[in-house]
């Protein structure tokens, strides 16, 4: 039964990425094909996901105060870092980034009663709905790595923007650079 729900869901989103207008990127060296490695916890609405409480993410209202910990703001401390940026047409978490991310999910699985809300961006290449597409799989490997090092699926929320909200305006390579980025939001519960 989880099966056909699941195969349900997805169809409608293979069906847009078959029918998206984007350009020919190819994949650039070093670049990896990522599998889906969410498959018992399915994306951001949560369905499918096996024991988890998805109930809390229609608790966070958009605008709340943040979450904001003391370690969270000492500028020395790596948990200062709640941006993770990545590599043109590429969801793979870059290695300069995994300390940053090690740090946090020692510091959710320290916490468990915090929430974080990853918010996938991307530049302006590609179709709008390629561009939501590779934001959410952005976010889902953030999450896959956090949760790889200890924190519980329970504290996330995945969200993507696309190409909507970006950090700078230019259309230049470091434009471009500035927002191909998982934001780290951290929310109370």
């Amino acid at each position: 039964m989880k099966f056909l729900k699941m195969f349900v869901l997805m169809m409608p989103l293979l069906w847009l990425a078959g029918c998206s207008s984007t350009p020919d990127k190819g994949m650039g060296e070093g670049d990896v094909a990522v599998e889906d490695l969410s498959a018992k916890a399915s994306g951001a609405d949560g369905e499918g996901a096996e024991g988890s409480d998805f109930g809390a993410e229609a608790q966070v209202v958009v605008g709340e105060d943040q979450y904001s910990g003391s370690e969270l703001n000492d500028p020395s401390s790596p948990l200062s870092n709640r941006v993770v940026y990545f590599d043109y047409d590429s969801d793979v978490v870059r290695v300069e980034d995994q300390a940053t991310l090690e740090a946090h999910a020692a510091y959710l699985s320290k916490n468990p009663n915090l929430t974080v809300r990853l918010e996938g961006h991307t530049d302006e290449r590609g179709s709008r709905e390629y561009n939501l597409a590779l934001g959410e799989r952005r976010a889902l490997s953030v999450r896959q790595f956090l949760m790889l090092q200890g924190a519980s699926i329970n504290q996330f929320q995945v969200t993507s923007f696309g190409e909507e909200r970006p950090a700078e305006d230019g259309h230049d390579e470091y434009s471009w650079s500035q927002n191909r980025r998982v934001e780290i939001i951290y929310i109370g519960r």
